[in-house]
């Protein structure tokens, strides 16, 4: 019998772990924040039409898998400027994908905005925490077939990416690098990048600030 009991706790211990995805604490509801994904369905989200089949919801997560393909969140207040968002992640090996943020819904192809990079041990020497294009990190903060806390904080002309609370990097618009790719307002989208990567993302929310 006490042999069993190290299986309980732990057993008991995932179970409490489970149940607090994809919820919002009574201290996240106090501070404002909002859940954007209720584990179950894609409610308030909308897939594109250039590969659906991509993305999927599975054990409270939703995947990214497949042909390349966009989701976008289209729930109340979608339209962001300035704001605190935050969302567990997880990669299979040699995975690549991304979150974009301050884009909207198109039925195919990459869509505008910026990219907050996702991808720890793919060939693209641009890794998690990169905002793409025009703020590079190039050392993987994450191991894939883990759960990792990713944050992006946008206020005015400067974005933030945390991976489990420590800074990846800052992008200031106007002072980093010269682009098309510019801050403005827009919703959240998450990335299938190709047959190749598996993307999980669940316990997604976001704060306006």
């Amino acid at each position: 019998m006490k042999k069993l009991i190290p299986t309980l706790v732990l057993f008991s211990l995932a179970t409490a772990l489970s149940a607090a995805d994809n919820t919002l604490s009574k201290s996240e509801k106090a501070d404002g924040w909002k859940l954007l994904f209720n584990g179950k369905n894609l409610n308030n989200w909308k897939i594109d039409k250039w590969n659906p089949e991509s993305i999927s919801v599975k054990d409270g997560a939703i995947k990214c898998h497949g042909k390349p393909s966009m989701v976008y969140y289209t729930g109340k207040d979608k339209e962001m400027t300035d704001f605190h968002f935050k969302a567990d992640v997880m990669t299979k090996p040699g995975s690549n994908g991304g979150i974009f943020f301050h884009t909207k819904y198109q039925d195919k192809g990459w869509p505008v905005g910026h990219e907050a990079q996702i991808n720890q041990t793919q060939k693209d020497p641009v890794k998690t925490g990169s905002v793409y294009i025009v703020k590079k990190n190039l050392k993987a903060p994450a191991k894939d077939n883990e759960w990792f806390h990713y944050e992006i904080i946008v206020k005015g002309k400067r974005v933030e990416t945390k991976v489990n609370g420590k800074t990846v990097v800052v992008y200031t618009e106007g002072q980093d690098v010269k682009g098309t790719r510019k801050l403005s307002k827009g919703t959240i989208g998450l990335q299938a990048h190709d047959p190749g990567s598996t993307v999980l993302v669940k316990s997604i929310k976001v704060k306006t600030l």
